[in-house]
Protein backbone atom coordinates (compact mmCIF):
# COMPACT_ATOMS: atom_id res chain seq x y z
CA UNK A 1 0.00 0.00 0.00
CA UNK A 2 1.29 3.57 -0.72
CA UNK A 3 2.97 4.97 2.38
CA UNK A 4 1.18 8.42 3.10
CA UNK A 5 3.31 11.30 4.89
CA UNK A 6 1.88 14.26 5.92
CA UNK A 7 3.22 17.92 7.50
CA UNK A 8 1.37 17.72 11.03
CA UNK A 9 0.93 20.79 12.54
CA UNK A 10 0.38 19.36 15.81
CA UNK A 11 4.00 17.74 15.94
CA UNK A 12 5.59 20.43 13.47
CA UNK A 13 7.27 17.67 11.45
CA UNK A 14 6.34 15.23 8.21
CA UNK A 15 4.61 11.75 9.77
CA UNK A 16 3.91 8.63 8.19
CA UNK A 17 0.32 8.72 8.10
CA UNK A 18 -1.57 6.30 10.38
CA UNK A 19 -5.32 6.38 10.37
CA UNK A 20 -7.30 4.98 13.10
CA UNK A 21 -9.24 2.14 11.02
CA UNK A 22 -8.08 2.08 7.91
CA UNK A 23 -11.55 0.47 6.94
CA UNK A 24 -12.92 4.09 8.22
CA UNK A 25 -10.67 7.20 7.46
CA UNK A 26 -12.35 10.08 8.43
CA UNK A 27 -11.84 13.81 7.51
CA UNK A 28 -13.14 17.20 8.61
CA UNK A 29 -12.49 20.32 7.13
CA UNK A 30 -13.41 23.88 8.28
CA UNK A 31 -15.91 24.94 5.72
CA UNK A 32 -17.18 28.55 4.69
CA UNK A 33 -19.50 30.94 6.96
CA UNK A 34 -22.22 31.84 4.55
CA UNK A 35 -22.96 35.64 3.85
CA UNK A 36 -21.20 36.24 0.61
CA UNK A 37 -19.30 34.77 -2.69
CA UNK A 38 -16.40 33.07 -1.51
CA UNK A 39 -13.14 35.18 -2.81
CA UNK A 40 -9.74 33.20 -4.44
CA UNK A 41 -8.43 32.41 -1.05
CA UNK A 42 -11.17 30.72 0.54
CA UNK A 43 -10.78 28.52 -2.42
CA UNK A 44 -7.43 27.82 -2.23
CA UNK A 45 -7.93 24.56 1.08
CA UNK A 46 -11.07 23.43 -1.05
CA UNK A 47 -8.76 22.66 -3.49
CA UNK A 48 -5.93 21.31 -1.22
CA UNK A 49 -8.14 18.88 0.71
CA UNK A 50 -10.05 17.71 -2.13
CA UNK A 51 -6.60 16.44 -3.77
CA UNK A 52 -6.10 15.00 0.02
CA UNK A 53 -9.76 13.45 -0.43
CA UNK A 54 -8.97 12.16 -3.92
CA UNK A 55 -5.82 10.50 -2.33
CA UNK A 56 -7.13 8.71 0.23
CA UNK A 57 -10.04 7.13 -1.90
CA UNK A 58 -7.31 6.20 -4.22
CA UNK A 59 -5.38 3.99 -1.03
CA UNK A 60 -7.83 3.13 0.80
CA UNK A 61 -11.07 2.90 -1.42
CA UNK A 62 -14.28 5.33 -1.63
CA UNK A 63 -16.39 2.95 0.78
CA UNK A 64 -13.28 3.53 3.27
CA UNK A 65 -13.42 7.28 3.58
CA UNK A 66 -15.98 10.23 5.38
CA UNK A 67 -14.70 13.62 4.42
CA UNK A 68 -16.96 16.18 6.07
CA UNK A 69 -16.83 19.92 5.67
CA UNK A 70 -19.60 22.15 7.63
CA UNK A 71 -21.50 25.47 6.97
CA UNK A 72 -21.31 28.05 9.48
CA UNK A 73 -24.98 29.81 8.85
CA UNK A 74 -25.22 31.27 12.37
CA UNK A 75 -22.77 34.19 12.56
CA UNK A 76 -23.08 37.59 13.55
CA UNK A 77 -21.58 38.67 9.69
CA UNK A 78 -24.21 36.80 8.31
CA UNK A 79 -27.04 38.73 11.07
CA UNK A 80 -25.29 42.05 9.63
CA UNK A 81 -25.69 41.16 5.90
CA UNK A 82 -29.54 40.55 6.82
CA UNK A 83 -30.08 43.95 8.38
CA UNK A 84 -28.17 45.65 5.78
CA UNK A 85 -30.37 44.00 2.78
CA UNK A 86 -34.04 43.62 4.59
CA UNK A 87 -33.76 40.15 3.38
CA UNK A 88 -34.50 37.03 5.66
CA UNK A 89 -31.38 35.09 7.43
CA UNK A 90 -32.77 32.07 5.79
CA UNK A 91 -32.82 33.44 2.20
CA UNK A 92 -29.24 34.22 1.86
CA UNK A 93 -27.53 31.44 3.56
CA UNK A 94 -29.17 29.23 1.29
CA UNK A 95 -28.32 31.28 -1.94
CA UNK A 96 -25.12 31.72 -0.45
CA UNK A 97 -24.60 28.22 0.33
CA UNK A 98 -25.26 27.56 -3.26
CA UNK A 99 -23.22 30.09 -4.76
CA UNK A 100 -20.39 28.42 -2.93
CA UNK A 101 -21.23 24.98 -4.24
CA UNK A 102 -21.69 25.93 -7.99
CA UNK A 103 -18.25 28.34 -7.87
CA UNK A 104 -16.13 25.15 -6.09
CA UNK A 105 -17.83 22.51 -8.26
CA UNK A 106 -16.52 24.77 -11.16
CA UNK A 107 -12.83 24.05 -9.64
CA UNK A 108 -13.32 20.47 -9.83
CA UNK A 109 -13.83 20.05 -6.32
CA UNK A 110 -15.80 16.63 -5.62
CA UNK A 111 -18.47 17.46 -2.63
CA UNK A 112 -17.90 15.77 0.56
CA UNK A 113 -19.61 12.85 1.99
CA UNK A 114 -21.31 15.01 4.35
CA UNK A 115 -21.68 18.86 4.23
CA UNK A 116 -23.28 19.82 8.12
CA UNK A 117 -25.08 23.83 8.12
CA UNK A 118 -24.49 24.75 12.17
CA UNK A 119 -28.11 25.23 12.38
CA UNK A 120 -29.08 21.60 12.13
CA UNK A 121 -26.75 20.90 14.83
CA UNK A 122 -27.65 23.28 17.73
CA UNK A 123 -29.27 20.59 20.47
CA UNK A 124 -26.04 18.61 19.84
CA UNK A 125 -23.92 21.88 20.56
CA UNK A 126 -26.19 22.89 24.21
CA UNK A 127 -25.51 19.11 24.75
CA UNK A 128 -21.99 19.42 24.85
CA UNK A 129 -21.83 22.98 26.71
CA UNK A 130 -23.90 21.20 29.52
CA UNK A 131 -21.62 18.62 29.87
CA UNK A 132 -18.72 21.34 29.81
CA UNK A 133 -20.32 22.75 32.66
CA UNK A 134 -21.10 20.14 34.94
CA UNK A 135 -17.38 18.89 34.52
CA UNK A 136 -15.83 22.35 35.47
CA UNK A 137 -15.07 23.58 32.31
CA UNK A 138 -17.28 26.11 31.52
CA UNK A 139 -19.36 28.13 33.55
CA UNK A 140 -22.45 30.41 32.85
CA UNK A 141 -23.24 33.80 33.96
CA UNK A 142 -25.40 36.85 32.50
CA UNK A 143 -27.18 34.52 29.69
CA UNK A 144 -22.99 33.41 28.03
CA UNK A 145 -21.50 30.55 28.54
CA UNK A 146 -17.36 30.64 28.85
CA UNK A 147 -14.97 27.91 28.50
CA UNK A 148 -12.47 28.13 31.31
CA UNK A 149 -9.04 28.24 28.99
CA UNK A 150 -6.77 27.63 32.16
CA UNK A 151 -8.74 24.86 33.16
CA UNK A 152 -7.09 23.01 30.20
CA UNK A 153 -3.93 22.41 30.34
CA UNK A 154 -2.51 21.71 27.35
CA UNK A 155 -4.08 24.57 26.05
CA UNK A 156 -1.94 26.50 23.29
CA UNK A 157 -0.19 23.11 22.59
CA UNK A 158 -1.29 22.86 18.62
CA UNK A 159 -0.99 27.00 18.27
CA UNK A 160 3.17 26.91 20.17
CA UNK A 161 1.85 29.78 22.51
CA UNK A 162 1.14 30.16 25.86
CA UNK A 163 -2.02 31.87 27.92
CA UNK A 164 0.00 34.36 29.82
CA UNK A 165 2.39 34.95 26.45
CA UNK A 166 -1.10 35.22 24.54
CA UNK A 167 -2.48 37.81 27.05
CA UNK A 168 0.50 39.69 26.94
CA UNK A 169 0.58 40.14 23.15
CA UNK A 170 -2.50 40.66 22.66
CA UNK A 171 -5.37 43.05 22.97
CA UNK A 172 -8.27 40.35 24.78
CA UNK A 173 -11.73 41.59 25.52
CA UNK A 174 -11.95 41.41 29.32
CA UNK A 175 -15.90 41.59 29.53
CA UNK A 176 -17.87 41.76 32.64
CA UNK A 177 -19.13 38.50 32.23
CA UNK A 178 -15.45 36.74 32.02
CA UNK A 179 -13.52 35.03 35.11
CA UNK A 180 -10.51 35.37 33.12
CA UNK A 181 -9.88 37.11 29.69
CA UNK A 182 -8.91 34.17 27.48
CA UNK A 183 -12.32 32.84 28.30
CA UNK A 184 -14.02 32.19 25.13
CA UNK A 185 -17.64 32.23 24.35
CA UNK A 186 -19.40 29.02 24.07
CA UNK A 187 -23.28 30.84 24.13
CA UNK A 188 -24.07 33.65 23.57
CA UNK A 189 -27.88 35.65 24.60
CA UNK A 190 -30.07 36.96 21.30
CA UNK A 191 -32.19 40.07 21.13
CA UNK A 192 -35.53 39.97 18.97
CA UNK A 193 -33.63 41.04 16.17
CA UNK A 194 -30.82 38.24 15.98
CA UNK A 195 -31.75 34.04 15.70
CA UNK A 196 -31.95 32.34 18.61
CA UNK A 197 -32.55 28.91 20.09
CA UNK A 198 -34.32 28.35 23.58
CA UNK A 199 -31.19 26.90 26.08
CA UNK A 200 -30.64 26.41 30.41
CA UNK A 201 -29.44 29.69 29.79
CA UNK A 202 -32.09 31.62 28.14
CA UNK A 203 -32.82 32.18 24.26
CA UNK A 204 -29.59 32.76 22.49
CA UNK A 205 -27.19 31.20 20.02
CA UNK A 206 -23.97 29.47 20.44
CA UNK A 207 -20.30 31.04 20.23
CA UNK A 208 -18.24 29.98 16.96
CA UNK A 209 -16.16 27.42 18.00
CA UNK A 210 -18.48 25.11 19.69
CA UNK A 211 -20.35 24.17 15.94
CA UNK A 212 -17.19 22.06 14.44
CA UNK A 213 -16.47 20.30 17.83
CA UNK A 214 -20.11 19.10 18.34
CA UNK A 215 -20.38 18.58 14.12
CA UNK A 216 -17.33 16.69 13.96
CA UNK A 217 -18.07 14.46 16.74
CA UNK A 218 -21.81 13.51 15.55
CA UNK A 219 -20.64 12.52 12.00
CA UNK A 220 -16.71 11.58 12.88
CA UNK A 221 -16.68 10.58 16.32
CA UNK A 222 -14.39 11.21 19.82
CA UNK A 223 -10.98 10.82 17.53
CA UNK A 224 -10.71 11.01 13.79
CA UNK A 225 -7.87 11.36 11.57
CA UNK A 226 -7.59 14.59 9.76
CA UNK A 227 -8.41 17.79 10.77
CA UNK A 228 -7.74 20.80 8.06
CA UNK A 229 -8.36 24.30 7.56
CA UNK A 230 -6.30 27.60 6.66
CA UNK A 231 -3.46 28.44 8.62
CA UNK A 232 -5.54 31.78 9.62
CA UNK A 233 -7.82 29.31 11.76
CA UNK A 234 -4.98 27.29 13.83
CA UNK A 235 -5.60 30.25 16.31
CA UNK A 236 -7.57 30.74 18.17
CA UNK A 237 -10.66 28.23 16.25
CA UNK A 238 -8.37 25.20 16.20
CA UNK A 239 -6.75 25.80 19.61
CA UNK A 240 -10.19 26.45 21.27
CA UNK A 241 -11.79 23.37 19.09
CA UNK A 242 -8.99 20.99 20.48
CA UNK A 243 -9.93 22.50 24.37
CA UNK A 244 -13.70 21.82 24.40
CA UNK A 245 -13.54 18.67 22.51
CA UNK A 246 -11.20 16.86 24.16
CA UNK A 247 -12.27 18.45 27.66
CA UNK A 248 -16.20 17.53 26.44
CA UNK A 249 -15.02 13.78 25.77
CA UNK A 250 -11.33 12.89 27.36
CA UNK A 251 -11.67 9.25 26.38
CA UNK A 252 -10.74 10.91 22.81
CA UNK A 253 -8.18 12.33 21.05
CA UNK A 254 -10.36 14.58 18.24
CA UNK A 255 -7.99 14.49 15.51
CA UNK A 256 -4.80 12.77 15.06
CA UNK A 257 -3.11 14.68 12.10
CA UNK A 258 -3.87 18.83 11.75
CA UNK A 259 -3.21 20.08 8.28
CA UNK A 260 -2.97 24.02 7.48
CA UNK A 261 -3.21 25.30 4.08
CA UNK A 262 -0.81 28.67 3.63
CA UNK A 263 -2.27 31.96 2.47
CA UNK A 264 -2.78 33.33 -1.00
CA UNK A 265 -1.73 36.47 -2.61
CA UNK A 266 -2.46 38.24 -5.98
CA UNK A 267 0.88 39.98 -8.08
CA UNK A 268 2.62 39.65 -5.51
CA UNK A 269 0.84 41.71 -2.60
CA UNK A 270 -1.80 40.57 -0.09
CA UNK A 271 -5.94 40.30 -1.28
CA UNK A 272 -7.45 43.77 -0.25
CA UNK A 273 -10.36 45.49 -1.26
CA UNK A 274 -8.17 48.80 -0.68
CA UNK A 275 -5.72 47.64 -3.31
CA UNK A 276 -7.89 46.54 -5.78
CA UNK A 277 -6.83 43.16 -6.12
CA UNK A 278 -10.08 41.52 -4.37
CA UNK A 279 -11.14 38.83 -6.52
CA UNK A 280 -13.89 36.04 -5.44
CA UNK A 281 -13.89 33.18 -7.67
CA UNK A 282 -16.95 34.03 -9.39
CA UNK A 283 -15.35 37.19 -10.76
CA UNK A 284 -12.48 34.83 -12.24
CA UNK A 285 -14.61 32.56 -13.91
CA UNK A 286 -16.90 36.05 -15.37
CA UNK A 287 -13.74 37.09 -16.54
CA UNK A 288 -13.46 33.80 -18.80
CA UNK A 289 -10.84 31.59 -16.60
CA UNK A 290 -12.01 28.65 -16.52
CA UNK A 291 -12.10 27.02 -13.60
CA UNK A 292 -9.92 24.30 -14.52
CA UNK A 293 -7.28 26.98 -14.74
CA UNK A 294 -7.99 28.28 -11.33
CA UNK A 295 -7.35 24.91 -10.15
CA UNK A 296 -3.92 24.32 -12.40
CA UNK A 297 -2.39 27.43 -11.20
CA UNK A 298 -3.74 26.43 -6.76
CA UNK A 299 -1.83 23.17 -7.56
CA UNK A 300 1.12 24.56 -9.02
CA UNK A 301 2.27 25.59 -5.62
CA UNK A 302 2.86 23.47 -2.50
CA UNK A 303 -0.07 24.15 0.10
CA UNK A 304 2.36 24.85 3.16
CA UNK A 305 3.61 27.64 0.72
CA UNK A 306 2.01 31.04 0.28
CA UNK A 307 0.62 31.27 -3.24
CA UNK A 308 1.12 33.98 -5.44
CA UNK A 309 -1.98 34.37 -8.11
CA UNK A 310 -0.89 36.12 -11.15
CA UNK A 311 -2.29 36.38 -14.30
CA UNK A 312 1.06 35.10 -15.78
CA UNK A 313 0.06 31.66 -14.11
CA UNK A 314 -3.17 31.77 -15.39
CA UNK A 315 -1.83 32.40 -18.82
CA UNK A 316 0.50 29.55 -18.47
CA UNK A 317 -1.77 27.20 -16.86
CA UNK A 318 -4.08 27.68 -19.71
CA UNK A 319 -1.85 27.36 -22.72
CA UNK A 320 -0.29 24.05 -20.65
CA UNK A 321 -3.84 22.54 -19.90
CA UNK A 322 -4.95 23.17 -23.86
CA UNK A 323 -1.72 20.84 -24.97
CA UNK A 324 -2.84 18.04 -22.34
CA UNK A 325 -6.22 18.00 -23.43
CA UNK A 326 -5.45 18.08 -27.78
CA UNK A 327 -2.61 15.40 -26.49
CA UNK A 328 -5.15 13.03 -24.58
CA UNK A 329 -8.29 13.83 -26.96
CA UNK A 330 -10.30 10.55 -27.47
CA UNK A 331 -7.97 8.68 -25.29
CA UNK A 332 -8.67 6.26 -22.12
CA UNK A 333 -6.88 6.98 -18.97
CA UNK A 334 -4.48 4.19 -18.26
CA UNK A 335 -5.82 1.66 -15.34
CA UNK A 336 -3.31 2.36 -12.96
CA UNK A 337 -1.99 6.20 -12.17
CA UNK A 338 1.59 6.52 -12.48
CA UNK A 339 3.76 5.37 -9.38
CA UNK A 340 5.84 8.72 -9.72
CA UNK A 341 2.55 11.26 -9.66
CA UNK A 342 0.99 8.91 -6.41
CA UNK A 343 4.57 9.26 -4.69
CA UNK A 344 4.62 12.91 -5.65
CA UNK A 345 1.30 13.45 -3.94
CA UNK A 346 1.43 11.12 -1.14
CA UNK A 347 4.88 13.30 0.13
CA UNK A 348 2.52 15.57 1.87
CA UNK A 349 0.69 17.01 -1.19
CA UNK A 350 3.60 17.66 -3.75
CA UNK A 351 0.97 18.79 -6.18
CA UNK A 352 3.83 20.88 -7.40
CA UNK A 353 6.09 17.69 -8.00
CA UNK A 354 2.42 15.77 -9.36
CA UNK A 355 2.22 18.23 -12.31
CA UNK A 356 6.35 18.09 -12.82
CA UNK A 357 5.72 13.77 -13.26
CA UNK A 358 2.38 15.26 -15.78
CA UNK A 359 4.54 17.24 -18.13
CA UNK A 360 7.20 14.24 -17.94
CA UNK A 361 4.59 12.03 -19.24
CA UNK A 362 3.42 14.47 -21.59
CA UNK A 363 6.66 15.03 -22.95
CA UNK A 364 7.22 11.06 -23.42
CA UNK A 365 3.88 11.04 -25.24
CA UNK A 366 2.07 9.08 -22.67
CA UNK A 367 -1.15 9.97 -23.39
CA UNK A 368 -2.85 7.54 -21.19
CA UNK A 369 -0.86 7.65 -18.34
CA UNK A 370 -1.09 11.51 -18.58
CA UNK A 371 -4.71 10.97 -18.49
CA UNK A 372 -4.97 8.99 -15.41
CA UNK A 373 -2.50 11.43 -13.18
CA UNK A 374 -3.89 14.34 -13.89
CA UNK A 375 -7.73 13.11 -13.24
CA UNK A 376 -6.09 11.84 -9.67
CA UNK A 377 -5.16 15.60 -9.01
CA UNK A 378 -8.96 16.46 -10.47
CA UNK A 379 -7.77 17.95 -13.53
CA UNK A 380 -8.72 16.66 -17.59
CA UNK A 381 -11.74 15.43 -16.21
CA UNK A 382 -15.19 15.42 -18.32
CA UNK A 383 -16.50 17.47 -16.14
CA UNK A 384 -13.90 20.50 -16.69
CA UNK A 385 -13.60 20.37 -20.08
CA UNK A 386 -16.25 22.73 -22.00
CA UNK A 387 -13.87 25.42 -21.74
CA UNK A 388 -11.46 23.73 -24.29
CA UNK A 389 -13.99 22.14 -26.82
CA UNK A 390 -14.90 23.27 -29.94
CA UNK A 391 -11.90 24.95 -31.46
CA UNK A 392 -11.67 24.34 -34.77
CA UNK A 393 -8.51 25.88 -36.30
CA UNK A 394 -7.77 23.74 -39.44
CA UNK A 395 -8.89 26.15 -42.07
CA UNK A 396 -6.50 28.33 -40.66
CA UNK A 397 -3.56 25.62 -41.06
CA UNK A 398 -4.77 24.84 -44.96
CA UNK A 399 -4.58 28.97 -44.78
CA UNK A 400 -0.79 29.16 -43.47
CA UNK A 401 0.43 26.17 -45.48
CA UNK A 402 -0.80 27.45 -48.78
CA UNK A 403 1.03 30.64 -48.17
CA UNK A 404 4.17 29.27 -46.90
CA UNK A 405 4.04 26.73 -49.70
CA UNK A 406 3.75 30.22 -52.26
CA UNK A 407 5.86 31.73 -49.91
CA UNK A 408 8.75 28.72 -50.45
CA UNK A 409 8.12 29.23 -54.36
CA UNK A 410 8.34 33.80 -54.29
CA UNK A 411 10.88 33.86 -51.21
CA UNK A 412 8.17 36.31 -49.99
CA UNK A 413 7.37 35.45 -46.59
CA UNK A 414 5.65 38.55 -45.40
CA UNK A 415 1.79 36.81 -46.10
CA UNK A 416 2.95 33.65 -43.91
CA UNK A 417 4.35 36.55 -41.33
CA UNK A 418 0.62 38.20 -41.32
CA UNK A 419 -0.48 35.26 -40.74
CA UNK A 420 1.44 34.12 -38.25
CA UNK A 421 0.84 37.98 -36.18
CA UNK A 422 -3.06 37.63 -36.38
CA UNK A 423 -2.53 33.99 -35.08
CA UNK A 424 -0.51 34.82 -32.40
CA UNK A 425 -2.76 38.17 -31.30
CA UNK A 426 -5.42 35.81 -31.30
CA UNK A 427 -3.59 33.45 -28.81
CA UNK A 428 -3.33 30.35 -31.11
CA UNK A 429 0.28 28.86 -31.18
CA UNK A 430 2.00 28.39 -34.39
CA UNK A 431 3.88 24.85 -35.03
CA UNK A 432 5.68 24.41 -38.32
CA UNK A 433 7.68 22.11 -39.36
CA UNK A 434 8.90 19.41 -42.80
CA UNK A 435 5.66 17.65 -41.38
CA UNK A 436 3.65 20.51 -41.98
CA UNK A 437 1.52 23.15 -40.46
CA UNK A 438 -0.30 22.76 -36.42
CA UNK A 439 -2.06 25.36 -34.71
CA UNK A 440 -3.20 25.06 -30.94
CA UNK A 441 -4.91 27.38 -28.82
CA UNK A 442 -2.60 28.67 -26.14
CA UNK A 443 -3.12 30.99 -23.28
CA UNK A 444 -5.72 33.84 -23.22
CA UNK A 445 -7.20 32.26 -27.03
CA UNK A 446 -9.95 34.29 -28.70
CA UNK A 447 -11.53 33.51 -31.31
CA UNK A 448 -13.39 36.55 -31.98
CA UNK A 449 -9.82 38.46 -32.99
CA UNK A 450 -9.58 35.70 -35.96
CA UNK A 451 -12.43 37.27 -37.98
CA UNK A 452 -11.53 38.61 -41.57
CA UNK A 453 -8.07 36.30 -41.35
CA UNK A 454 -9.99 33.89 -43.89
Amino acid sequence: MTTIKLHNSKSRKKEVFEPIDAQNVRMYVCGPTVYDRAHIGNARPVVVFDVLNRLLRHVYGDAHVTYVRNFTDVDDKINARAAESGRPISEITAETTQWYLDDMGALGAMEPDHMPRATAYIPQMVEMIEKLIADGFAYAKDGHVLFRVRAYKDYGALSGRSVDDMIAGARVEIAPYKEDPMDFVLWKPSDASQPGWDSPWGHGRPGWHIECSAMSYELLGESFDIHGGGNDLMFPHHENEVAQSCCAHPEGEFARYWLHNEMLQVEGKKMSKSLGNFFTVHDLLAQGIPGEVIRFVFLSTHYGKPMDWTAKKAGEAEATLRKWRTLTEGVEPSSNVAASVVAAVADDLNTAGAIAELHKLAGAGDAAGLLAGAQMLGLLTNELGDWAKGVDLSAYEALLAQARSKAMETKDFSDVDRIKAALGAAGVEVRMSKAGVELLPAAGFDAGKLEGLL
